[in-house]
């Protein structure tokens, strides 16, 4: 099986190196490639000079563009599966083989690495929660299907979906709109018990004041969805 990990970075010159040693330490059975989001400090520089594999989008996507560049590298070089994984350093790479098992194995088509489920580590601050817990119940409200975590950025997926997200994959925070999208099309997916870890540099791409705007847009975008499957 060759699987491959998507790292999308937009401004991650604090965490990316660490990102990608953890990669290669703990998930030797995946090759990587780091989505260079346009990135406006030394992101870049510190990917070409270190001699890791990525690529450079000249301009910025945003992170559903650069996660579906990623998932269009994967297909047309022939991957039976690709991961998510952010280049700020909140996911552990030590669960990727787990979720490459469960996939495989289990006959789902989306593996999400959820924090939620034994509720260990950093579980994000009491607004972020509030707001997850909101998607959570509309999305079982909508599909009948409990995700937990569905704004988790670490997920892997099967060749059927690398090829649904070669053609469409939402934009903006795609990660709740996705999961209804593919749920809604009679896909399955399963979450696994993972430990996150609090960003150490850079920002958020999700500031407190584009909050309310998130969760407005995100909702809609889920009810749409839903509505055009």
């Amino acid at each position: 099986m060759k699987k491959l990990i998507i790292i999308p970075a937009y401004n991650e010159s604090e965490n990316i190196e660490k990102t990608i040693r953890d990669v290669k330490e703990n998930a030797p059975g995946f090759d990587y490639l780091v989505i260079n989001d346009c990135s406006t400090d030394n992101t870049l520089k510190i990917l070409h000079d270190s001699g890791y594999n990525y690529l450079n989008l000249p301009i910025n996507l945003g992170i559903g563009g650069a996660v579906q560049a990623g998932y269009r590298y994967a297909y047309y070089h022939g991957y039976d599966m690709a991961v998510q994984f952010d280049g700020d350093g909140q996911h552990n790479a030590r669960y990727l083989e787990e979720m490459a098992d469960k996939l495989e194995k289990s006959g789902v088509d989306m593996v999400i690495g959820s924090r939620f489920i034994k509720k260990e580590g950093f579980q994000s601050t009491g607004i972020r929660r509030a707001g997850i817990r909101f998607f959570t119940r509309l999305i079982k409200l909508l599909t009948r299907k409990k995700i937990t975590d569905p704004t988790s950025g670490m997920r892997i997926v099967n060749r059927k979906l690398l090829k649904e997200f070669t053609a469409y994959y939402p934009k903006d925070y795609p990660e709740p709109e996705s999961i209804v999208t593919i749920l809604s099309r009679g896909y399955k997916i399963e979450e696994i018990p993972v430990i996150m870890n609090e960003r150490e540099g850079g920002v958020s791409s999700i500031s407190m004041i584009g909050g309310l705007y998130y969760m407005i847009k995100v909702s809609v975008a889920i009810v749409m969805a839903r509505l055009n499957k």
